[in-house]
């Protein structure tokens, strides 16, 4: 049918009201409309319709829609119409029928969808018209793809048993479309079609039915849609073997081969061995048992019978029998003849008789034997008597090496020599000790040789240094030998982290510095003629293998003292860092120390010390200071007991000193609030090139399995674009409580619009969910402004890392003499070192102090220990003069004495 062109107009009017009355029932299905009495056979249908899309990152996307027969076609988003100038329409015949064909595209950006973000989904339809009426397509819906970066839970580490089942949790990251979950195994793709003992939950949890030693891997969870791939934090998981007993040998043959003994059998913990940290076997590997064997009996001659009468032979005979007593239980016969026979001496018998020359002969040849033999005796006694002669001029050469080599310390005079500042004159002998060491499991070594070391000559009135930690020859040299030593071979390479001097006697001190962490040797610790080599260690938690279970955290700094196996007759004084918020009803507190073989033991339970144990600690709000008579690898581990468990970190705000490009980085550091972890981000933002553009301050994270937040506010948009995609960045709450991740951090990137840009105002907010939080408020210039740089500065505790003898203590070693020889007895009037010890408000540590040889020296000893080098001794001689001691002399020593 023709239609005047005059009429279109009218006719396109006419067919919009009729949509528009249809518009209420719109669905997402195809709706034709048809024109009263028009032939429903000439109603538009789509060849195309528009489908689901999304928009990735900013492209836009292309809605295509076709339909025959048509006359009109345009697209309608969000109930408007699209602009006729936004339509693409090309005009074609369709082959089959002849109709008039009409094709649309439109493209639907970004910006479009994001103005109805949030109130309802972004929406487009097709409207096709003919002659009959119109036709409108389903719906499509343009959503904006994304994938968040942190995963809502993430795999955590296992150690199961053989056999049993693994479940690794994992929920992806919030995304559109929702992400596909797969799952790596060492980096390797795990197929459950290819292994039927895996499968994946609907929850995206990977489970193993059963645990084999294959199944030892780092698991991964991986998140991916068409926007983004993202990785979980791989989580190891440990498959370990329990020991099993073998079955038991056969039981040996009797120790004794006569009467009772003893025969054991054996067994091994190898059915099977144990793997990967199992358990090994209970019970005993060997067992007794008594046994007893009948005793062979050897026979034994009874006394000869008497000589019988002369026979008609000249002879007569006598005779025995074995049974004095008979051979027995495998005993031997009796040796010799049962028979003796011999010639008769009786006139009727015919026999030749000896002359007197041969008795002269046998007489000869018996005194010719025992002069031989009484000759041989002399020679005999004379060699023994030579040879106690010799032994006797033998000296031992030890002896013409050995001796006394005296350390005079005279002190300066002074017109007024003020109390506690004597300095003593002592003396000491000189050895070398060959300590034994426990071997590793990766080679044999016997022995660790320690050189003979320096006999130090302290100059009177200075301090006394012994290997500055400089790289000089000397340092190279000792690290190289202990690094030699198969238990070693984890030590540092470098002595940025070590200390180490050779002390006797006297005592002394090494400090690691800038890291809160030293060793005192208190005087007499170490064994009057012995001289030992030690070092102080400080390592990274990456590289040493510390196990951690369940709720435990590290909380403080992983430190080695050694050698170990030295004999110490006084326990010495291990200070470091902890960063736990101390409180008996939080916390549950452990010293771990680690054997000789590896494994790491719990040797100190902080608050149920036993006064006679080997280890002690005095813990403090920010220190810990660990009594302890054998030296080793030691570290501070805290158990949740509660929520409000928190541990103490410390938040740095670092930049760039100079800033060449447009982009500008913030970086904001969360670590352990203690001195070696402050130490080792400073060391890395000066190699970075950074420096401090906030004062540092301390947040409080509680065990409450709450991420850190962390985000950037107010930036001026005028001056600055921030390039973070999200609102937020996070740091998963076990990358921060397990404690054995360093240099958690996250970076802020802004570009600045302008190079000529410097002035720079925002704020920084840190903040762990549901918990604690502080906030940055950062005003500076970026290219002058220096001055927060200057906060932390290095400072050298103490000058040099090792101090030997009188120089390393505050208290002059005769003036402590004396304390102790005062305070030591127990006095009725309190005037003893118990009331010291409440002065020092450390009461509480009385009944250690009383399971000593000298409760004074251990009080001493803390204090030094807790104050040096920075102590006040005024203090502590108005402490110990307020005791109230009837000796007044007690705090004077004259020149002569010293």
């Amino acid at each position: 049918m023709a239609v005047r062109p005059g009429l279109w107009p009218a006719l396109l009017g006419i067919v919009l009201a009729a949509w528009l009355r249809g518009s209420g029932a719109q669905q997402s299905a195809t709706v034709a409309n048809p024109v009263p009495g028009a032939n429903p056979d000439l109603l538009p249908h789509f060849l195309v319709e528009p489908e689901d899309v999304y928009i990735v990152k900013n492209k836009p996307v292309l809605l295509v829609c076709k339909a025959v027969p048509a006359t009109q076609i345009f697209f309608k988003c969000n109930g408007e119409w699209v602009r006729q100038v936004d339509h693409v329409i090309e005009r074609s015949t369709d082959g089959s029928s002849g109709l008039p064909a009409m094709e649309v595209r439109i493209n639907v950006s970004r910006q479009q969808v994001e103005k109805v973000f949030g109130l309802e989904e972004y929406w487009c339809q097709c409207v096709a018209w003919s002659s009959s009426g119109t036709t409108k397509s389903q719906k499509a819906y343009i959503r904006i793809a994304y994938l968040r970066k942190n995963f809502e839970q993430e795999p955590l580490a296992k150690e199961v048993s053989l056999e049993q089942g693994i479940v690794l949790p994992c929920r992806p990251p919030e995304g559109i479309p929702p992400a596909q979950v797969e799952w790596l195994r060492n980096e390797d793709l795990v197929d459950p079609a290819l292994d039927p003992n895996v499968y994946i939950t609907r929850e995206h949890s990977l489970v193993v039915r059963q645990a084999r030693l294959a199944d030892t891997a780092n698991y991964t969870c991986v998140a991916k849609n068409i926007v983004a791939r993202r990785r979980s934090a791989s989580a190891a998981v440990i498959v370990y073997v329990n020991g099993g007993w073998s079955t038991w040998t056969e039981w040996s043959v009797c120790s004794a081969s006569c009467g009772r003994g003893w025969q054991k059998r054996s067994r091994s913990c190898t059915n099977p061995a144990p793997l990967n940290g199992g358990a090994f076997c209970e019970g005993q590997n060997v067992q007794k048992t008594a046994c007893a064997t009948l005793c062979p009996v050897d026979g034994s001659w009874s006394p000869w019978s008497k000589w019988s009468a002369c026979g008609l032979d000249c002879t007569h005979w006598r005779s025995r029998e074995c049974s004095d007593p008979a051979p027995r239980n495998g005993g031997e016969e009796c040796q010799g003849a049962d028979l003796d026979t011999r010639n008769c001496t009786s006139d009727l018998c015919v026999h030749t008789a000896s002359g007197p020359e041969d008795v002269a002969l046998y007489v000869g040849l018996i005194a010719v034997a025992v002069c031989l033999v009484l000759l041989l005796l002399v020679l005999i006694l004379v060699y023994c008597r030579k040879k106690e002669g010799l032994d006797s001029d033998v000296a031992d050469s030890s002896i013409l090496t050995s001796g006394f080599q005296p350390v005079s310390i005279k002190p300066s005079k002074a017109d007024n020599p003020h109390l506690l500042t004597i300095q003593p004159d002592l003396s000491t002998t000189t050895t070398t000790y060959q300590g034994s060491l426990c071997p590793r499991q990766d080679g044999p070594s016997p022995k660790f040789q320690l050189t003979n070391g320096h006999l130090l000559s302290p100059l009177g009135g200075g301090r006394h240094t012994l290997h500055h930690s400089s790289p000089t020859s000397e340092a190279e040299d000792f690290v190289s030998r202990i690094s030699t030593q198969n238990y070693f071979r984890s030590l540092p390479r470098g002595t940025s982290n070590m200390a180490y001097g050779t002390f006797n006697f006297l005592g002394g001190r090494l400090m690691i510095p800038n890291t809160g962490i030293s060793l005192l040797i208190p005087p007499d610790a170490i064994p009057r003629g012995k001289i030992y080599e030690i070092y102080l260690t400080l390592h990274k938690p990456e590289d040493v293998r510390l196990p951690l279970a369940g709720c435990q955290t590290l909380l403080s700094p992983i430190v080695s003292c050694g050698p170990p196996g030295v004999l110490l007759t006084r326990p010495v004084i291990l200070a470091m860092d902890h960063c736990g918020e101390p409180s008996p009803d939080s916390w549950s507190l452990r010293l771990k120390k680690q054997s000789c073989e590896g494994s790491w033991e719990d040797v100190l339970h902080l608050g149920e010390e036993a006064p006679s144990h080997l280890y002690y600690c005095q813990l403090e709000a920010s220190a810990c200071y660990v009594f302890t008579e054998q030296l080793g690898r030691f570290a501070l581990v805290g158990e949740a007991l509660s929520v409000a468990a928190a541990k103490r970190l410390k938040l740095l705000l670092f930049a760039p000193v100079a800033c060449t490009s447009l982009e500008y980085n913030i970086r904001v550091y969360c670590l352990h609030d203690t001195h070696d972890a402050l130490k080792e981000v400073v060391q890395l933002e000066k190699q970075l090139g950074g420096q401090l553009i906030q004062e540092p301050r301390v947040l409080h994270f509680k065990d409450s399995y709450h991420n850190l937040r962390l985000s950037i506010h107010d930036v001026p948009s005028s001056l600055w674009k921030s390039k973070l995609l999200v609102s937020y960045q996070e740091i998963p709450f076990y990358h921060i409580w397990n404690g054995t991740q360093q240099h958690l951090h996250c970076t802020f990137t802004l570009e600045r619009v302008s190079p000529s840009t410097s002035d720079l105002a925002c704020k920084v907010w840190v903040w762990q969910v549901e918990g604690d939080g502080q906030s940055f408020n950062i005003n500076f210039n970026i290219t002058k402004d220096t001055r927060f740089a200057e906060l932390l500065a290095l400072e050298s505790e103490g000058g040099v890392p090792a101090l030997v003898g009188p120089s390393a203590f505050k208290i002059p070693f005769l003036i402590r003499q004396k304390i102790i020889t005062s305070l030591d007895p127990p006095c009725s009037r309190g005037a003893d070192w118990r009331t010291l010890a409440q002065k020092l408000h450390l009461d509480s540590h009385l009944s250690f102090f009383a399971s000593k040889p000298s409760p004074t020296a251990m009080i001493l000893n803390l204090w030094e220990a807790r104050h040096f080098p920075n102590g006040n001794l005024s203090q502590l001689a108005a402490a110990v003069a307020g005791l109230g001691q009837p000796d007044a002399g007690l705090f004077t020593v004259s020149e002569a004495e010293c």
